[in-house]
């Protein structure tokens, strides 16, 4: 069929989906990775076997949590800090092995590792006698050691059990450690934990100490040897300052810069004295001279230093005032007036005073330069005498300040020797420790394991797992197709349309009713066949399934009506020649028909019979051969199919099931288009999705699936009949539809 062949062809360049079922490909329309409404259904189908898996799971929890000793866990908390304190507070006194702040992470993991140690718990099980306690290993659900076990031995086995039952718990951003200890006894799990915490702050006292142990006693050597060199250097020093007759003062304990001492004999002392005296006495001099000069060089009463006298202010003060008065009486009275002429006596009065008063301040400042003169020459000539006495001194003093500043180093070697052996021994015998207990551990009043939530809550999520593993391994080996979604998901087909199941299973009746349910899935699955192919509706569709009694005998007929009322011409043909029923189903007559065609030359037109229904004819199977097979593998099927094509708008091909026979198979490489018929809830352990594979070897086009016989409520998802919007199981009058 060269037209097959060309629409086979152009159908699968427009529909590389469809063209990938053609060759084997994969899915048709791809299904999401999660479909909650999908495995919604799923769980609804399985729902009994998920209720007795989760039933059973938690049985099996009730009864584990009930036959479980208690267990008692008991939990002491401490704090540790980055470093420890001290009695004696100094900023080089920190612990150098407790780390950097930037480091504290690594320093809590650390010291969380060092209590959950061997030998921590080795510490414990001693102090507590926990290697003869058979309270201790009956506790721990362990067996005591038997009489005459060796000791090592048998706290070597309580340490481990320590450890077994010991959790150290360090929260993020937290210096908050927890010790928790578990038994079956409360009391016991308390004292464990509290003992835990001791020997923890006790043992770590102990390296603390142990560590500065070596440092103590390399320092003490370290001293005495810088002791005997101080006193050597201290005796050779005084022995060359007494043989050359220097006295020369040295500050206790060498403190300060190392040069301050050499050379500072009592001469030079006396010198430096007395050249900063000279210095004073010639700048006070040099002052004094400058105010002589400038009291000397002008009139008396204009000089400043007069002018700026307080006396000499106030007598000037008084001698305007009377001047002022005299000018007064002198406008009133002639010049020998009493009044005047006592006016006239005060103020030469006043004038001899401020003459006296100025002159005493010339000689005063006079005075006082001939003193410093005099003060500056003496300090001079003695600083003269003093140079000559300490430049005969500089030479003896030099070897002199080489033996002072050795004598220095070693004293200053000797102090910081001595001053941090101090600190290690106080380090050593007063150090605090950097752990400080925040909770003792108190006996616990309620168990802490068995919890029967908790454990139901595992329980619970266990049997959902198994009950989830149980319905996805049933799922994969199971290709029963329960939900439309399974046609995509299982089949890998895309879906045409979804056919409710027909009331009191009379499908015939539903058909009759144009508004039945059965009758718009039809029509819903005539519309998407109409548009299937690039071209629209294949000239030639071939309907199968993969077993008897799917629902492809109605499909086919639904089909042929469907597109008969459109108008189109329409050929039924019915290629089951095994177990054929399209002409009692149309009631017309089977004595001739397929059979008869592929047997002989007879014309299509004179076997295909007309039915009531307008545009629709039937070809029957006609008489049942003896070899079907044979028959539909000859190349007459081809012609007849040409043929029908040719006189018909639409050929249908209600072929036999694909499983168990060959006839399915080579028909679909001559038809345009296969219509795939999967009756739902049909257990098939497999057969389905091998009657696809034996389908595909044939490449044909297959158009889609559709589903039969499908019941919503039935496959477990009320979406479904909420999708379709039909009561697929009641089917009242066309009046009662009409209402509805």
């Amino acid at each position: 069929m060269s037209d097959t062949i060309t629409a086979n062809a152009g159908f699968a360049a427009a529909h590389p989906a469809h063209g990938a079922d053609l060759f084997g490909g994969g899915g048709l329309l791809g299904r999401p990775s999660f479909d909650l409404r999908y495995m919604l259904a799923v769980a609804r189908r399985n729902l009994f076997a998920i209720g007795a898996i989760i039933g059973v799971a938690l049985s099996l929890t009730v009864i584990a949590t009930l036959l479980t000793t208690p267990k008692y866990t008991a939990t002491a908390k401490i704090q540790i800090n980055d470093s420890s304190g001290r009695v004696f507070a100094d900023e080089d006194m920190q612990d150098e092995s407790l780390g950097a702040s930037w480091d504290t992470d690594r320093f809590l993991k650390t010291q969380t590792e060092v209590i959950s140690s061997r030998s921590l718990a080795m510490r414990v099980a001693q102090r507590l006698n926990l290697a003869g306690s058979p309270g201790f290993f009956a506790a721990q659900e362990a067996k005591a050691p038997e009489a005459g076990t060796p000791l090592a031995e048998a706290q070597s086995r309580a340490a481990s059990l320590l450890l077994d039952g010991l959790n150290v718990n360090l929260p993020r951003d937290s210096r908050v450690v927890s010790i928790e200890f578990t038994s079956t006894d409360p009391e016991l799990s308390a004292k464990i934990a509290n003992a835990y915490v001791d020997e923890f702050i006790q043992s770590n006292l102990q390296r603390k100490f142990d560590s500065s142990s070596y440092a103590r006693t390399f320092l003490g050597e370290q001293l005495q040897l810088a002791k005997q060199k101080v006193e050597e250097s201290e005796r050779a020093l005084n022995a060359y300052a007494r043989g050359n007759g220097l006295i020369i003062p040295r500050s206790n304990g060498g403190s300060g810069d190392k040069d301050s001492n050499v050379g500072s004999s009592v001469t030079t002392s006396s010198l430096l004295q007395l050249n900063g005296a000279a210095n004073d006495a010639t700048a006070k001099r040099i002052a004094a001279e400058g105010r002589w000069r400038a009291i000397s060089a002008v009139p008396l009463l204009s000089s400043n230093e007069v002018l700026t006298n307080a006396t000499i202010n106030s007598l000037l003060s008084q001698k305007a005032s009377i001047e002022a008065s005299l000018k007064e009486e002198q406008s009133r009275h002639l010049d020998d007036y009493p009044a005047v002429l006592a006016k006239r006596s005060q103020l030469k009065a006043i004038n001899d005073q401020i003459q006296i008063t100025a002159s005493n301040i010339k000689n005063a400042v006079r005075s006082d330069y001939e003193a410093a003169k005099q003060a500056e020459q003496s300090l001079t000539s003695q600083v003269a005498t003093l140079k000559g006495d300490t430049l005969a001194e500089q030479d003896r003093t030099v070897q002199y300040g080489l033996l002072s500043r050795d004598a220095d180093t070693n004293r200053q070697v000797y102090e910081g020797l001595l001053e941090r052996y101090k600190k290690l021994n106080a380090i050593a015998g007063v150090s605090l420790s950097n752990i400080s207990v925040v909770d003792q551990a108190q006996a616990p009043a309620v168990p802490s394991s068995p919890r029967l939530l908790r454990n139901l809550v595992i329980g619970m999520i266990a049997g959902i797992a198994l009950a989830g593993i149980f319905v996805f391994i049933r799922e994969q080996f199971n290709d029963s197709i329960r939900v439309p979604d399974d046609v995509e998901q299982k089949l890998e087909m895309a879906l045409l349309g979804v056919i409710p199941g027909a009331r009191d299973d009379d499908p015939d009746a539903a058909l009759a009713d144009p508004k039945s349910a059965v009758t718009e899935a039809y029509n819903s699955l005539r519309g998407s066949l109409m548009y299937s192919t690039s071209e629209g509706l294949p000239k030639v569709i071939q309907v199968t399934s993969a077993q008897p009694a799917e629902g492809k005998t109605t499909t086919s007929l639904a089909m042929a009506t469907g597109f008969a009322r459109m108008g189109r011409t329409v050929l039924l043909i019915d290629a089951d020649l095994r177990r054929p029923s399209v002409h009692r189903r149309v009631d017309v007559s089977n004595e001739a028909g397929l059979s008869t065609l592929l047997t002989s030359h007879a014309d299509l037109a004179d076997i295909a019979l007309a039915t009531s229904v307008p545009n629709l004819s039937v070809l029957p199977s006609g008489p049942v051969p003896p070899s079907p097979t044979e028959l539909l593998s000859s190349n007459r099927l081809e012609e007849l199919l040409t043929e029908g094509a040719r006189h018909f708008d639409t050929v249908i091909v209600d072929s036999p099931p694909v499983l168990g026979l060959a006839d399915a198979p080579l028909m679909s490489a001559l038809v345009d288009g296969v219509v795939f018929v999967v009756e739902a809830n049909r257990n098939r352990r497999g057969s389905l999705r091998g009657a696809i594979r034996r389908l595909r070897t044939m490449r044909p086009i297959i158009l889609g699936a559709v589903l039969t016989k499908f019941e919503a409520t039935k496959a477990g998802n009320q979406y479904y009949s909420d999708y379709y919007g039909y009561d697929y199981y009641q089917y009242g009058s066309s009046s009662e539809k009409a209402e509805a």
